[in-house]
């Protein structure tokens, strides 16, 4: 597990003065939040789905959104910490930051760690392919069946779905960002990459003339039932009038349009809202 200290020298996106590291917090972290203006939240450094842009400032999907929900409720400061992906929910564990706001799918296994918000979109994963798919890769259990070497992003869900549909270990090969996980596929160290289709197609646009191209979505399958992948805002379990509000703020977003106009500059639309059979945890 991460400490708390090596969460903080990850990417110092906020500063500590002495006195208030040495202070004894009171309150819950809401109304701690409140008090301060400002809540800490942790990222990735996954476009578009929470990174700092090349002024210095915290965006993507999932902080714009956080913004502008948390404003309702008083708080008008996001502090970000960017640690690996790998590291989100032990940071927020640790207390390193208050609100993981990275495009976290939800999974079993992380709700048996942390709470999490209302779903926030749909995230259904692709494949990252040579340019016309020769292996016609469609499937986790495809890439099961077919021997092929799979590059994940260490700690994901298609981590997860890819060892679920029988992926052997020594076949994963792990990613520590897209970016990373591109350049493994294109120098053929992995013959085929998954990543949510967002991520995928963000990468992909952004590093031309790599002889890549994204599948469409994929279904995963966990125990012969079909997942409907969904991401949220990971708070810890305790936070439950953190929870309570931010669900009620969010839900207020997705349901008068202002979330697919926050969301709209980051490749998401209202269809990408999740529909009512997708639950979180």
């Amino acid at each position: 597990m991460l400490s708390r200290r090596r969460l903080l020298a990850a990417v110092p996106l906020i500063g500590l003065t002495a006195a208030a590291a040495c202070a004894q917090p009171t309150g819950t972290t809401l109304e701690r939040a409140r008090r301060a203006g400002a809540l800490r939240i942790g990222i990735a450094g996954e476009r578009p789905y929470g990174f700092v842009d090349s002024a210095g400032r915290v965006t993507g999907v999932q902080p714009e959104v956080a913004r502008a929900v948390l404003a309702g409720l008083g708080i008008d400061a996001l502090l970000a910490v960017q640690v690996p992906f790998a590291g989100l929910v032990d940071g927020l564990l640790d207390g390193a930051f208050d609100l993981v706001a990275a495009g976290l799918t939800v999974t079993p296994e992380r709700c048996g760690r942390v709470a999490f918000s209302r779903p926030d979109f749909l995230a259904p994963p692709a494949f990252l392919v040579p340019e016309g798919n020769p292996r016609s890769v469609r499937t986790f259990g495809g890439v099961a069946r077919s021997g092929l070497r799979l590059a994940v992003l260490d700690g994901s869900s298609e981590q997860g779905w890819a060892r679920a549909a029988g992926v052997p270990g020594h076949r994963l090969v792990p990613s520590a960002g897209p970016g990373d996980l591109l350049r493994d596929v294109a120098s053929g160290r992995a013959d085929v990459g998954a990543l949510t289709g967002l991520s995928a197609t963000d990468v992909l646009a952004r590093n031309p003339g790599t002889g890549l191209e994204v599948t469409g979505p994929v279904t995963p399958v966990v125990d012969g039932a079909e997942v409907v992948p969904v991401a949220a805002f990971a708070l810890r379990a305790g936070d439950t009038d953190l929870r309570a509000a931010f669900d009620a703020g969010l839900a207020a977003l997705q349901d008068s349009g202002e979330w697919a106009e926050i969301t709209a500059p980051f490749g998401l639309t209202p269809a990408d809202l999740p529909p009512v059979r997708a639950q979180g945890c």
